[in-house]
């Protein structure tokens, strides 16, 4: 493969220098211009416009990637249990960029460069989820108070967070990264939390409920559980030791899929019932766990957690 200094010096030799002239250079994406190429900020002063200064090129290259990146959207099962196909996304093709950098750079004859792009693929395409979809191995439900809007607001949140996430064999979970740090900006409301053994409130309340269901959903599907952490005090919505504590700064709750064949959660909240359920492909080997129902009744004091 050519080094990027062998490169620089064939275009050297293969073009006049004096054709670089100061004519205005323009890197354009979607036929608008996005950047004005100035010469003399990506060469070295005391060589002048012929050496190229890689450092400050590799800049470039970070900062047109910000540009033109676009995160693929992996196949997803909506409401209605119908599947929606996932769309590709896009990033800076950097060996075709730097080609065609060059003729851009040394040569006064182009004075503009359309950013070339190259497809990234979706993680999980339809023909996968369809695949994953066909065997439930894990499920668990909790309940709660509806009424509690600010609660029930933060845990849609973290539900919604969580749905449709595949897990490939070998791969772990993180609530944590998954879900993201609970924040106003996110949406998520003040609701009862307990901070070191003490009840109060706390952008996010409610979360843990969400995370003590998965745990309960994925431990009956027999994954392998790699952190789990208990309140300081109990909480009403599952059996006592059955919770799984999670805080941005803090207890995260980790899982790792044993598995031959991927998982898929699927997580949602009618009424006052939280149900996640995890599946998998008709070929999966798996054992089973029994694990303790969650207390049907509504809690008779505040909810925490």
């Amino acid at each position: 493969m050519i080094s990027h200094t062998l490169l620089t010096l064939l275009f050297l030799l293969s073009t006049d220098p004096t054709l670089a002239n100061n004519t205005d250079k323009f890197i354009t994406h979607k036929n608008q211009k996005i950047m004005t190429l100035d010469q003399s900020a990506y060469s070295f002063p005391a060589l002048g416009d012929s050496f190229l200064n890689h450092e400050t090129y590799e800049e470039l290259v970070q900062s047109i990637n910000k540009k033109v990146f676009e995160k693929p959207k992996n196949a997803t099962i909506n409401k209605q249990g119908k599947i929606v196909q996932g769309e590709v996304g896009y990033e800076l093709d950097e060996e075709l960029f730097r080609a065609e950098f060059y003729q851009l750079y040394f040569t006064g004859g182009k004075t503009e460069l359309e950013v070339p792009r190259k497809v990234i693929y979706p993680k999980v395409d339809s023909e996968l989820l369809a695949s994953i979809r066909t065997q439930q191995i894990g499920r668990y439900e909790t309940y709660f108070n509806k009424h509690n809007e600010e609660r029930t607001h933060n845990m849609k949140l973290a539900t919604k967070a969580i749905n449709n996430h595949v897990i490939f064999p070998k791969e772990t979970f993180s609530f944590n990264e998954v879900v993201g740090k609970r924040t106003e900006e996110k949406g998520y409301l003040p609701a009862p939390v307990i901070v070191k053994g003490e009840l109060t409130e706390g952008i996010g309340g409610g979360i843990c409920q969400v995370s003590s269901t998965l745990y309960n959903a994925v431990d009956q599907a027999g994954a392998k559980i790699v952190q789990r952490y208990s309140h300081s005090k109990s909480v009403q919505y599952v059996p006592p030791g059955r919770d799984a504590t999670v805080s941005w700064y803090g207890p995260d709750f980790v899982f790792k899929n044993i598995h031959n064949q991927p998982l898929l959660i699927q997580a949602k909240v009618v009424g006052g019932t939280l149900s996640i359920t995890i599946h998998s492909s008709e070929v999966i080997y798996y054992k089973p766990r029994k694990v303790p129902d969650a207390p049907n009744e509504l809690p008779k004091e505040i909810e925490i957690g």
